[in-house]
Order: structure tokens, then sequence, then C-alpha cells
């Protein structure tokens, strides 16, 4: 009967772990518990996406306007009665640009309408008669397929889920109106709150990082908005030129989808170019596309770079990957949101990867105090500037 020989040297069974395999094979469990960890979360965190996506969202709005109420505290305004008052007119901006997208399409619907009926006829006209003329009864088998998708259950059950993601959607405006309200007023003590379990470097890193956060955030928005008002006014103008119906909620709908980074803008453009394409005729839809084009290229050649300038140190490519699983994950709200996140998240990742944590900025506030990271953003800006 065989028997097992162990091999020793220098007396010493040897570590199965440390040679190259065995190493290989450690870093191979440890990536593969980091990426288990991420994937529970993610998916922890997209059962109650209700209560998550309405605080990254209030996160964003208070890091973009974070300034305005600091703005006001130096003007003499107690930081409740600052808060307010951006509080009152961020919602007052909000309900204008609702009430002017209503009000413009209740204004235009019905000459759009007949509009629209008039260029299907000169589509279906078209081909009849085209260089490539199609038969009348297939065109009615379409028709008549339309109609029956459009009377069917599955039209209804997406009615009846639909009428479930407006409620949900309310419900989480709402609550994104409140916590953004607290940011607002308290974000400081907030932040502080949860930094009171650490001391020394690593509360200085977590520091560093609540306010390369609140940096990145509005940096981000900030220039968004100023770029996306840049699309808005150029395109927004060609459609009045040209006699677009629905050319300003067509404008604001530009505006909003410059926040998607690469396709949004692009998506919006194509949008009024077949309102375009339908209600004036394909003269009109190819200048409006000549239009968003020629906008587009000054939007990545001179736009974008000069506004947005380093608030987001992101390749082109890891905007496109960031876009693609926010979409996938949380649909357009995830698209919207993925692009700015993963900017915060190389943000901190590049905090935490520093030698030494950066010098708390002069002037901070004592124990017990509530430190503004926007304003101490502004101090940690220029160290984080120089060694990028």
């Amino acid at each position: 009967m065989a028997r097992s020989v162990d091999i020793t040297v220098d007396g010493k069974r040897p570590d199965p772990w440390a040679d190259g395999l065995g190493r290989v094979g450690v870093r191979s469990a440890q990536i593969l518990l980091v990426l288990t960890v991420v994937v529970v979360s993610v998916f922890a965190l997209l059962q109650i996406r209700l209560l998550v996506i309405p605080v990254l969202i209030a996160l964003i709005l208070a890091a973009a306007i974070m300034p305005f109420v600091n703005l006001l505290k130096r003007r003499g305004l107690p930081a409740s009665a600052a808060t307010a008052v951006a509080f009152v007119a961020l919602l007052a901006v909000l309900a204008g640009v609702t009430t002017v997208i209503v009000a413009s399409i209740r204004s235009q619907w019905g000459d759009l309408a007949s509009q629209a009926s008039s260029g299907l006829d000169e589509l279906q006209s078209f081909l009849l008669n085209g260089p490539i003329p199609v038969d009348g009864e297939q065109i009615e088998q379409a028709r008549a397929a339309i109609v029956e998708f459009a009377a069917s259950s599955q039209v209804r059950s997406g009615a009846i889920t639909g009428l479930s993601v407006i409620t949900e959607f309310l419900a989480g405006a709402s609550l994104m109106v409140v916590i953004l309200f607290f940011f607002l007023k308290d974000g400081a003590a907030i932040w502080n709150f949860f930094l009171r379990p650490y001391t020394g470097a690593r509360e200085a890193k977590l520091r560093r990082s609540g306010a390369r956060t609140i940096q990145v955030l509005g940096d981000y928005v900030r220039g968004t908005a100023i770029v996306a008002l840049v699309d808005t006014v150029a395109i927004g103008t060609a459609l009045l030129v040209l006699g677009v119906p629905l050319a300003i909620p067509l404008a604001i709908i530009v505006f909003i989808g410059a926040f998607v980074p690469i396709v949004g803008a692009t998506v919006a453009g194509i949008l009024a170019a077949l309102v375009a394409l339908v209600a004036n005729g394909p003269v009109v839809a190819l200048i409006v596309v000549i239009v968003v084009i020629a906008v587009n290229q000054l939007e990545g050649n001179l736009l974008q770079p000069v506004v947005m300038g380093k608030s987001l140190q992101l390749h082109a490519l890891v905007i496109l990957l960031a876009l693609t699983a926010g979409t996938i994950l949380a649909g357009i709200i995830g698209a919207v949101l993925s692009v700015p996140l993963a900017a915060v998240i190389w943000a901190i990742v590049q905090v935490w990867t520093t030698d030494a944590a950066e010098p708390e900025p002069e002037g901070s506030a004592e124990a017990g105090e509530s430190a503004d990271p926007a304003d101490a953003g502004r101090d940690l800006a220029a160290a984080d500037a120089s060694r990028s």
C-alpha cells in the first residue's frame, strides 16, 4: 500500500501560497470578494432606489447652488434665511420652466397635430409614388397593425405601469425637495456627524473627500448648465427662425438633454429634426440637422474644454462606460447621474492615494462647529490642481 510522502525544505513544509500561482490565487480571491461586495451593494441600493435617487439628486443640486447660499450668508443673511431664499429661487425656476413647456404645448398642439397629419399624408404619397414604390395594401396592413397594437392588452398594462412610474416620480420628487432643503440648511452639520468616529489623518482625508465631492459636483452641474444654455439658445433660435412648431419646448428638451453626456444633445437634436420633418418638410429638417451638428462641434471643441476645465477629469471612454452602466441600472435617471458620480469616485480615489493628507484649510471649524465643505473645497482645489 502506497504511502504519501511530504516534501520538505530545510525541515519545513513549503507554503503552497508562496509561489507565483499561489499569489495569483490570493489576488484573484480578493478581486472576486471585492466584486461580490460591489454587486451586492448595488443590488441593495437598487431595491431602495426611491430613497437613493432623491438623495443623490438633492446632493448634486445642493452642491450646485451652495455658492449662492454662501454668498447670501456673506451679505449678512442668517443661515436659515439664505437657505430659504436659495430654495425658493430654485423652486421658482423649476416651476417657471414647467409652466413654459405646458403653455407652449397647449397653444401649439392643434397646429402640430394638423401639420403632422398633412406630413403623414405626404409621406404616404411619397411611399406610393416614389422611386421605390410600396404597395398600398402593405401600408394599410402596417396601419392596421399599429392600431391593433395600440388597443392591445400590452399597451393597457404599459399604461398602468406608466401610472405607477408617475406616482413613484411624484413621491421621489417630494422627498428630494425635503432632503435638498436640509442639505442646504444643515449639510455641514450632517457631514460632521458622520465624521465623529474618525480622527487624525483619516479624518483629514475624509474631510478632503467631502470637499472634493462638493467641488466636483458643483463645477460639473454649473459647467454643464452653461454649455446647455448655449446649446439651447443656438438651437432654439434656429427653430424659431425656421418656424418649427414647439420651438420653445424643444429648446428646453435640448437643455435637459445636455446633462446626459455624449448622447443627450444628439437625441434632443434628432427629436427637433423629426418635428421639423413632419411639420415643415425635409429641407427645413435638413437645416435643423446641420445646425445641431454645428452646435455639437462647437460644444465639444470649445465650450466643454473652456467652461468645464478640470471638473470632469475622465476619458471619453470612461464617460461612455459609466453612461451605459447607469442607463442599464436606473434608466434615464441613471444616465444623468452616472457621469458626475464617476467623476466624484475618481476624485475620491485621488484623495486616498496621496502619500499624506493635505493640511486643513486656514479658518476651518473647531471641534463642535459646523464646517462648510463648499468653503473648504475652494481652499483645497489649488492643492489638487497642482498635484494633478
